[in-house]
């Protein structure tokens, strides 16, 4: 099966290499793509069809995998394209739906997939199974959960409302008792009465320096699948703006 990758970040290029391994053609497109991506590209295998164009005309199967505010204008980049169209993105049910045509729905749960048993592939939409067929025999899991697509968006949105909001707010909460003087004292409680809060407030800020301009998005569209449900936005809307102010800060 020939399958474009659109774009292969760090997530996008591991799961290109799980499918080069599973004996797929993976391709991706390098016009205006950094040297990071390039290298990332190259380092995991992966064919240079140079532009989306073209990679749109050689493929059967298009993944999207990307930053989740760039997750519509990734898809209109291949308007027109008749094979199944993957959005695996941090986006909300309703974000979803408005890519359309032969469109397969996807969450991805987990880290770039290096290890069995880590990362599954969450998958909804009337073609979900020949899409689950493509990763059989790679570490990324697949798992068909609705013929209606927004349920695997939906799953992820739920799944990262407590991961990443969380991470927020201990984020918040240790600028919070810095600001006021009490950090230290705090830190002392919490290996009384919390003592996983201390690894857990590290791995947060050490996550969110390194990606947390990638979730200010990801908050969005939580809080934007809140709304819809009619359930209170406001925690993650609080959430996209602890991340703005990592990433403000961040060299």
């Amino acid at each position: 099966m020939a399958v474009g990758l659109l774009h292969p970040g760090e997530m996008g290029a591991a799961v290109g290499e799980n499918l080069l391994a599973a004996g797929h053609h993976v391709l991706w497109a390098s016009l205006g793509r950094s040297a990071e991506t390039r290298a990332r590209a190259e380092l995991a295998g992966l064919e240079d069809a140079r532009t989306v164009e073209a990679l749109a005309r050689r493929s059967e199967v298009i993944l999207s995998i990307c930053p989740p505010h760039a997750a519509l204008e990734v898809a209109r980049s291949v308007a027109g394209f008749e094979g199944i169209y993957v959005d695996a993105n941090a986006v909300s049910p309703a974000t979803a739906r408005e890519i359309g045509g032969r469109f397969v729905d996807g969450g991805i749960i987990g880290p770039p997939p290096l290890e069995p048993g880590t990362t599954r592939l969450y998958l909804a939409g009337e073609e979900a199974d020949a899409v689950a067929a493509l990763f059989q025999r790679t570490l990324l899991e697949p798992h068909v959960i609705s013929d209606e697509p927004g349920a695997a968006s939906a799953l992820k949105m739920a799944y990262a409302a407590w991961t990443k909001g969380t991470a927020a707010m201990l984020i918040a909460i240790r600028a919070l008792a810095r600001a006021e003087g009490v950090d230290e004292t705090l830190l002392e409680e919490w290996r009384r009465s919390q003592p996983a809060l201390i690894d857990r407030s590290a791995a947060a800020a050490r996550s969110a320096d390194r990606k947390g301009w990638r979730w200010v998005a990801e908050m969005d569209e939580i809080a934007s699948t809140f709304a819809s449900a009619g359930l209170p936005d406001g925690f993650h809307k609080a959430a996209a703006e602890v991340f703005r102010l990592v990433e403000a800060r961040v060299p």
